[in-house]
């Protein structure tokens, strides 16, 4: 099965990161969920196609947290999301 999950934006309020930090922390979003997808499955509210307009959710991230640990973070919010 191949799923395409497009997040057209991530808004991280108070955090500032360069360009390096966001590419580290895109590339673990897209690790982390693609890793929730394969164990857990596809949540049910996707599985025949569709779209969430908005998915907020409240992390506790600092401008200490290193980026691919935010990253793991931000998707396993989104996989919870995604399932509620």
């Amino acid at each position: 099965m191949n799923i395409n999950l497009q997040i057209d934006r991530l808004i991280l309020e108070g955090v500032d990161l360069s360009p390096r930090q966001r590419r580290q922390l895109q590339a673990a979003v897209e690790t982390e969920l693609s890793r929730l997808m394969t164990v857990n499955g596809v949540p049910a509210r996707l599985q025949n196609g569709g779209n969430i307009p908005k998915l907020p959710a409240s992390l506790n991230i600092t401008n200490n947290s290193q980026p691919s640990l935010m990253g793991e973070q931000i998707a396993q919010s989104i996989y919870t999301g995604l399932n509620q």
